[in-house]
């Protein structure tokens, strides 16, 4: 009867057991932390407007060279980027298997720092870190892919706030360009004014209501002629009779 009875105990918690599963919360707020942006089947570019923009603040975000294949992990651990010499032996022994010669210290590479920015195309969360896959624009062409680490510490899974928070220390979504909705509330502009013009048979009032006194006047017989910059406005009886 008491085995019985533990183990309903323990079918009834099970449930609420595995929703308080770390890893499940911190896979919730990565997702709505960050969109992830599409690449298209070979990887080369990015499908459609892409997701979440990153800025960094830390110096040393290493990325290869897309084309190798290989992609480098960068760990972040007391505050500061590096790579240890599990990253690095990680990265050599990839491209190592991709082309024989090719290493770390020799494989085209792009070191990013504070301020640049670039897109995420995934994220994993497991026993004993969280990894961020990133993609940047090209560069000469050259596009670059890289993955941040964040260990935790004793391997025990920390609090979801607090992997965010170490996230946040190296890693920011730019917020979205409100330039559009700001511009889209203010008054529309004022619509462009007329051509100014003359038309045969306004007075000499009328033309210079319009355009101002001439910098030159002539009087011949019965015509009088203004001149202006680019015009000559011909009256006659006070007239406009001509414009050339």
């Amino acid at each position: 009867m008491v085995h019985f009875t533990v183990a309903v105990l323990l079918l009834a918690l099970a449930p609420r057991l595995h929703a308080q599963d770390p890893k499940d919360e911190i896979q919730k707020r990565l997702t709505s932390q960050f969109v992830l942006t599409k690449t298209t089947a070979d990887g080369k570019d990015i499908v459609g407007d892409g997701g979440s923009v990153l800025v960094l603040h830390q110096d040393g975000m290493i990325m290869f060279s897309l084309d190798n294949g290989v992609m480098p992990a960068i760990t972040y651990n007391n505050g500061k980027l590096s790579l240890t010499f599990k990253d690095r032996l990680a990265a050599n022994m990839g491209l190592k298997s991709m082309q024989t010669g090719i290493n770390f210290a020799n494989v085209p590479q792009r070191k990013f720092v504070t301020g640049e920015k670039f897109w995420i195309t995934a994220f994993h969360v497991t026993d004993k870190h969280v990894l961020l896959d990133f993609y940047s624009d090209p560069y000469d062409n050259v596009r670059y892919f890289g993955q941040l680490k964040i260990p935790y510490k004793k391997n025990n899974i920390p609090p979801p706030d607090e992997v965010m928070t170490e996230i946040a220390q190296v890693v920011t979504v730019e917020p979205a360009d409100n330039a559009a909705a700001a511009a889209a509330t203010k008054k529309p502009a004022a619509s462009p004014a007329a051509p100014k013009t003359i038309a045969l048979g306004q007075t000499k009032d009328q033309v210079e209501s319009i355009f101002g006194q001439p910098p030159k006047k002539a009087t011949l017989g019965a015509k009088e002629i203004y001149y202006y910059q680019d015009m000559k406005v011909t009256f006659v009886d006070g007239k406009v009779t001509d414009v050339n």
